[in-house]
């Protein structure tokens, strides 16, 4: 014990080498770079000194160091991310227009107010690196569900269902093409470091912003088709007009042509957009509560008062048009009455020849949307109703850069698990009794039988334990729990987000098509009315009935694989204590040097116990009864159990 104060005062030295009482043989440390330290431990010291060395290991990258080299290589990290965020900050500022006298610089701290407090929930749930930030996939995938909760967005780059690699980081569109320093900035500083909260909230405010700008242009198009400038002043009734050209051709978007019809036929307009009356008089309710707003009722509205007009139409329409989503998915739900979220081809195609316009999209087209189950021969090829639901040909406005799709029913379940988990990954009984307490949207509780409990802690299994909340299996369990409200997540570029325009015109199905699903229908029905009267004419006769047969219908999870794909890196999350120790040290650099300097400082001190020797990837586990290796490898061998192979894909 009396030689640890001399080993301490020789790890802390700063500049010259301390008297030791070197009695046994020197071992060599580099405290810093060109600086080299005697040291001599012996006997009880040397466990005290590897107690040491593994407080250096446990030390967070962020915690003051004990070297002032680490402390000055972590400083500077700070501070290149302190000037990246700052130079974020004014691209934004550049977008919004700051520095004018409109109030713009008011407005960017209060719509990144906004976006920081939105995007919280799901940030707190996120893996983080050793910097406390996530990475950019984490970050395409918060900010695609932050724009499908708030307003139904879906943006184009966002797409959950795009594979990001070199080629395509998957960056909004819209970012990439308006302002491509701002996105270029997003990204570099991503993938040196990771993304910060705040970082998000810049990005995500920049792409609402230009999104809500971008039908500016249209709207100036509609002040044009009536000869108006737009610095005129309009009254209500020629406000209405504009707007409500506006609104066709927003809503139609890439079909320009169709929209110049429609816009030019009110009979045509009223046939073919549904509920388009009571459209017409949402965009008259907006203009009277702009008035308001100018506490001038009846006053002429200028140009911007337009533009503000439009743009709280764009965020709410989601929510006035899931009247009519809910009536699609009534009509499906009739045709399941097994509740599996799934309808028979032919039932879907059949309703189509019964008078229900809405199912009229081609079977290469839902395979296209990932809309089809065709993994069960006893039912056939089936229409996944969430995947339907929210597949590109039922998103009502189609924008060169965003859909605005049916609400996502999904993210409302997710965000409570979130909520109360409150962490990245969740033990499976924890998500059982949660889930087990929930309600779909028929307000009936969640069917957790035998198998899904049984299939959640099986994917626990396969990360060390506990279920990543937003790994693709867990979306896959939540699917089969919630079949009609959660939709079955497909494997990165196996499906997109087309719409009927970019499909061609093959898109609807053929009379032809139709017909011959029919058709099969009828055979089908005809073999189950001979089997019926068959079994009725045995009872009849005093037969004896035949012994029933297990209904494979109830064999509904055939869609079920083992892929699994994780959304960013979960490796500190999955890794044993000891390995989130070494991550962490690699992002410290100096005190990385100096751990691994005391480990081999004990290495050479003759000690015949091994159990710290030196091994690739950080120090090995020995003494705790581990087993060396390390990241995702670990967390599938997790648990102890033995399981099904599980590919995992970072995506």
């Amino acid at each position: 014990l009396h030689e640890l104060p001399t080993f301490s005062s020789n790890l802390l030295a700063t500049g010259r080498s301390q008297p030791t009482r070197g009695r046994e043989p020197m071992a060599m440390m580099m405290a810093a770079p060109g600086r080299v330290l005697p040291v001599s431990i012996r006997g009880p010291a040397l466990l005290l000194a590897a107690g040491l060395a593994l407080a250096l290991l446990a030390a967070p990258a962020g915690a003051e160091g004990f070297l002032g080299g680490a402390r000055s290589g972590r400083q500077a990290v700070r501070l290149g991310l302190q000037a990246r965020s700052e130079e974020l900050q004014a691209a934004m500022g550049a977008i919004l227009g700051c520095g004018s006298d409109d109030g713009a610089g008011q407005k960017l701290q209060e719509r990144q107010a906004a976006a920081k407090e939105a995007l919280l929930p799901i940030w707190r749930t996120l893996p983080k690196n050793v910097y406390g930030r996530v990475e950019w996939r984490l970050l395409r995938y918060m900010a695609h569900r932050h724009f499908m909760q708030q307003y139904s967005f879906l943006v184009r780059g966002f797409e959950p269902m795009r594979r990001v690699n070199t080629s395509d980081a998957g960056s909004a569109e819209i970012l990439s093409q308006e302002v491509p320093a701002l996105a270029s900035l997003m990204l570099d500083g991503a993938r040196q470091h990771g993304v910060s909260l705040e970082d998000a909230a810049v990005m995500v405010a920049a792409v609402e912003q230009l999104i809500l700008s971008s039908d500016e242009t249209t709207l100036e198009a509609s002040y044009k088709f009536f000869s108006y400038s737009v610095r005129n002043r309009l009254n209500r009734k020629q406000l209405s007009a504009v707007l409500k050209h506006w609104m066709v051709h927003w809503m139609l978007g890439e079909d320009e042509e169709g929209a110049r019809m429609l816009a030019a036929n009110e009979s045509m307009l009223e046939e073919t957009v549904p509920h388009w009356r009571e459209i017409a008089s949402m965009v008259e309710g907006s203009i009277r509560s702009a008035e308001f707003a100018r506490r001038s009722p009846g006053a002429a509205l200028d140009f911007g008062d337009a533009l503000n007009i439009v743009a709280d139409i764009s965020r709410r329409f989601s929510s006035y048009w899931e009247t009519e989503c809910q009536i699609i998915k009534d009509s499906l739900i009739q045709m399941d009455p097994k509740a599996t979220g799934r309808v028979r081809l032919t039932d879907f195609y059949s309703a189509n020849m019964d008078g229900e316009w809405r199912f009229g999209e081609s079977e290469a087209y839902l395979r296209e949307l990932g809309a089809l189950d065709e993994t069960s021969l006893w039912r056939g090829t089936q229409v996944i109703i969430p995947n339907y639901m929210q597949g590109a040909s039922n998103c009502i406005v189609s924008r060169p850069h965003y859909l605005v799709c049916c609400v996502n029913e999904c993210e409302d379940i997710l965000s409570d698990v979130e909520a109360a988990v409150g962490e990245p990954l969740a033990p499976p009984e924890v998500i059982l009794d949660l889930v087990g307490n929930m309600t779909n949207y028929a307000d009936d509780p969640a069917p957790l039988d035998d198998t899904l409990r049984s299939q959640l802690r099986h994917i626990a299994q396969t990360h060390g334990g506990k279920v990543p909340l937003h790994g693709r299996l867990f979306a896959q369990w939540l699917h089969y729990v919630f079949p009609r409200e959660c939709a079955f997540p497909h494997k990165a570029g196996a499906v997109s987000a087309t719409t009927p325009t970019q499909f061609g015109d093959d898109y609807m199905v053929s009379e032809e098509e139709v017909n011959r699903h029919i058709a099969e229908k009828k055979v089908e029905e005809d073999l189950k009315r001979s089997k019926r009267q068959g079994s009725g004419s045995n009872k009849k006769n005093g037969n004896k009935a035949e012994e029933p047969v297990q209904d494979p219908t109830q064999q509904w999870m055939t869609q079920w694989s083992e892929e699994e794909e994780l959304p960013g890196d979960y490796t500190l999350e999955l890794s044993p204590p000891w390995q989130r120790s070494s991550h962490t040290l690699a992002a410290g650099g100096a005190v990385a040097a100096s751990a691994a300097a005391v480990v081999g400082l004990l290495w050479a001190s003759g000690s015949k116990d091994r159990s710290f020797a030196p091994m690739a990837g950080g120090i090995s586990p020995a003494a705790f009864g581990g087993s060396g290796g390390g990241g995702m490898a670990q967390a599938q061998g997790g648990g102890g159990a033995a399981a099904a192979p599980v590919r995992t894909h970072f995506v």
